[in-house]
């Protein structure tokens, strides 16, 4: 199972920080990958979903994600699906000497034929955990 695993420093309050990330519909701004993204149900909180439209490797592809954990603050968990991938997403929130740590990681599970390709994939999934931290800490810096 690849992960990518990123961590950003932003200059800016946790709870500003926290509050961006939480709204997932904010992941068009923040997220080189995502095209779209868009709140299908809930008010941000657990059981929350949303309809994240991505792309990589030249091909669009969507997610439903599902707000698994939300400690304010602390700690995201969402889990994304499809019928050949399931992504989940987890973002942890520290204070740091100069505003805000987040760890950001991202565990993919290849399913059917995709599966077989998983070994292909962590080059460009890495590829991709490079451009979205440089697109996370621009967007924080942004706040």
């Amino acid at each position: 199972m690849p992960i990518i695993r990123r961590t950003v420093v932003a200059a800016q309050p946790l709870q500003a920080v926290f509050t961006y990330l939480a709204d997932f519909a904010n992941a068009e701004d923040w997220d080189a990958g995502t095209v779209s993204c868009r709140r299908l149900s809930g008010e941000g909180g657990v059981g929350t979903t949303y309809e994240n439209v991505s792309s990589f490797r030249g091909r669009e592809t969507t997610l439903i994600y599902r707000v698994m954990e939300y400690v304010e603050n602390e700690r995201l968990v969402l889990r994304g699906e499809n019928k050949t991938v399931t992504a989940v997403d987890t973002m942890t929130f520290d204070p740091a000497p100069a505003g805000t740590r987040v760890t950001y990681s991202a565990d993919f599970t290849f399913k059917g034929i995709a599966a077989l390709l998983t070994p292909l994939l962590k080059g460009p999934l890495a590829k991709l955990g490079d451009e979205a931290e440089r697109s996370l800490a621009a967007a924080l810096a942004r706040l």
